[in-house]
């Protein structure tokens, strides 16, 4: 059985504790910060047997200089990302079969040339690409290749819990809101967004389900997305990647 907990770190990021409750031990991953790792490990009486990168910048990284001196453990990560303590060198499709559990673990590129998510026990760790109502920046690829890769997320089961680095939930859903003001399920969704957040409440993981019905980056094919899109740069668009392009560019611009 996997315990996933919630890290909070610097600013808004999350790192996550994948905890295998019968054996004691656990996954740490993207540890942007050391010292609150080093507390959660302590609560929860684990040890950690490896940390898991989904790309190299420094807000999911910076921690694993101290991390390492303090506990022995491979360090997987995307063979494309420059990440020096990286020791387990991953390509797309590799499976790794740890605590007692099989993560795959798949190329998404867009944010960064390198970007890799990693899929198992119904659960997706994927950084900084899918957030939960958006989706991140394009820094390092082309905006095809992140549509792409959303695209590729999303078919995988509608019951994925979605795990991803940051609690922008709110301001997502506010840029969503002005993309599909009469959908009701993202109405919905504000509201639960709102209460978890007055309780100072993680509004992650997400389920791919309920992306798919309120987060505007995974809907570029639905007809009120793309009319938004076109009334924003006032021209037709003919594909859904161009309809991603226009709303990663005007979420860009808020």
């Amino acid at each position: 059985m996997l315990n996933i907990v919630p890290i909070p770190a610097l600013k808004d990021n999350y790192i996550w504790l994948i905890i295998d409750t019968a054996a004691s031990c656990c996954l740490i991953v993207d540890p942007g910060e050391a010292a609150p790792v080093v507390e959660a490990l302590k609560a929860h009486s684990v040890t950690p047997v490896g940390v898991l990168l989904t790309h190299h910048h420094a807000d999911h990284t910076a921690g694993l200089k101290e991390l390492l001196k303090i506990y022995t453990m491979p360090v997987f990560g995307a063979k494309q990302e420059a990440i020096p303590t990286i020791t387990h060198p991953l390509v797309d499709e590799e499976t790794l079969p740890i605590i007692n559990h099989v993560f795959k673990v798949l190329a998404i590129p867009g944010h960064t040339h390198g970007h890799v998510a990693y899929y198992g026990a119904g659960t997706l760790f994927c950084g900084d690409t899918l957030f939960t109502g958006g989706c991140g920046k394009v820094f390092e690829g082309t905006m095809i290749e992140m549509y792409t890769s959303l695209q590729r997320l999303a078919t995988l089961p509608e019951n994925t819990q979605v795990y991803c680095g940051h609690e922008y939930t709110e301001a997502n859903l506010s840029f969503a809101q002005r993309v599909e003001p009469q959908n009701p399920n993202l109405q919905q969704r504000i509201k639960d967004t709102q209460a978890l957040r007055k309780q100072n409440l993680p509004t992650v993981p997400s389920t791919l389900a309920l992306e798919k019905t309120t987060n505007p980056f995974l809907r570029c094919a639905e007809k009120e997305v793309k009319k938004a899109a076109e009334h924003y740069c006032g021209y037709r668009l003919e594909t859904s990647a161009a309809v991603f392009a226009v709303l990663r560019e005007w979420k860009n611009s808020c």
